[in-house]
């Protein structure tokens, strides 16, 4: 078994967000292998968002995002379960992220739930959720947001959103 350091553990916590005590027994299982224990990491915080995509999330914000000439514009809400986390900055750099997405790949549903039932469409193209990350395309939205749900502990939803283009 590999000698887990502290430096070790910090190094992984700055890179996930997960708590110390997670990150030790994490980089513990994996040997020491810092990948491996990242993997491990996601796995379980995928884990841990799926338990809580029951609970009720009624706080968050509408934040607002106006594309560089006034051309495009979106209001999108995104909830969590607490004001206390909906006042971080992690969780306003997400709902930005989103609203950013928005703007950039004309999303018009948020889940593939909303989909009307006679839909022929590729739910990539039009739904938020299943839509590749317009900054990083390995993950899609609802994977952002579920790295989200493992950082902050809580449930969190895209509630709605609309999108405006001048000119349309």
């Amino acid at each position: 078994m590999a000698t887990v350091t502290i430096t070790d553990i910090k190094s992984l916590r700055e890179e996930t967000g997960a708590g110390i005590m997670d990150c030790k027994r994490a980089l513990e299982e994996a040997n020491g292998d810092h990948a491996a224990a990242k993997k491990l990491l996601d796995e379980q915080g995928l884990a841990k968002a799926e338990k809580r995509a029951d609970r009720k999330a009624s706080q968050g914000l509408v934040h607002s995002y106006i594309h560089g000439d006034g051309r495009v514009g979106v209001l999108v809400e995104v909830n969590c379960e607490t004001d206390f986390v909906a006042r971080t900055e992690e969780f306003q750099h997400l709902v930005h992220e989103i609203a950013l997405h928005i703007a950039g790949m004309s999303p018009e549903f948020v889940s593939e739930e909303d989909l009307p039932e006679d839909y022929e469409g590729n739910p990539e193209e039009t739904v938020l959720l299943a839509q590749p990350f317009v900054r990083d395309p390995s993950l899609t939205v609802a994977d952002l947001v579920k790295q989200s749900i493992a950082k902050t502990g809580e449930n969190i939803v895209v509630r709605r959103f609309c999108r405006y283009e001048r000119g349309l």
